[in-house]
């Protein structure tokens, strides 16, 4: 509640400020990242594109991400989840909200909230791979290693220089060819 009463109070002025993150600088971003030649140069773009997609958010919103950050951080996810509910409110379609909302729903135990939020993260931006990773490792344990597979190998189609990736996919190509075998 006290999280909506300040989307209330701010709402009006700040609604109509939202940043646009121009869509030719997001693309050509991704694209570096899957160029990237080594894990040091795709961190420092994985950064570039999380400041392009953090500038989707308003300020008001931005300050209830930190906040919803915060929370998670201290295992919170109840009073996480009311941040990241009026963050959303507040920028609809800015990832960043909708992925903490998912972890937060996630660490609630609230599954299907968690994955509805990641599917919205996709639907925003289909190249969130961050999104990717966490719906492979949800998905790894549910025992549906399968999917966790095609999940992480997505993510690396974005983001080929993750860090620990290789090993990853090859415990995930293991762990999938052994249940099918």
């Amino acid at each position: 509640m006290r999280a909506l009463a300040l989307v209330l109070l701010l709402a009006g002025p700040v609604l109509a400020q939202r940043p646009a993150t121009p869509p030719p600088e997001l693309d050509r971003a991704f694209e570096a990242l899957r160029d990237a030649p080594d894990e040091q140069g795709a961190g420092l773009v994985e950064q570039r594109i999380r400041q392009l997609l953090s500038a989707r958010a308003t300020p008001s919103a931005t300050l209830l991400l930190a906040r919803g950050q915060r929370n998670l951080a201290g295992n919170h996810p109840e009073e996480a989840l009311e941040d990241f509910d009026a963050a959303i409110i507040l920028a609809p379609d800015a990832v960043d909200p909708w992925f903490g909302r998912a972890l937060a729903a996630h660490l609630a135990g609230d599954s299907a909230a968690a994955l509805r939020d990641l599917q919205q993260v996709l639907r925003l931006e289909p190249r969130h791979w961050q999104a990717l990773q966490q719906l492979s490792v949800w998905q790894e344990e549910s025992r549906n290693t399968t999917g966790a597979l095609r999940s992480f190998e997505a993510a690396l189609a974005i983001n080929p220089r993750l860090r620990g990736g290789e090993a990853r996919l090859r415990e995930l190509r293991r762990k999938a060819i052994g249940e099918d075998a």
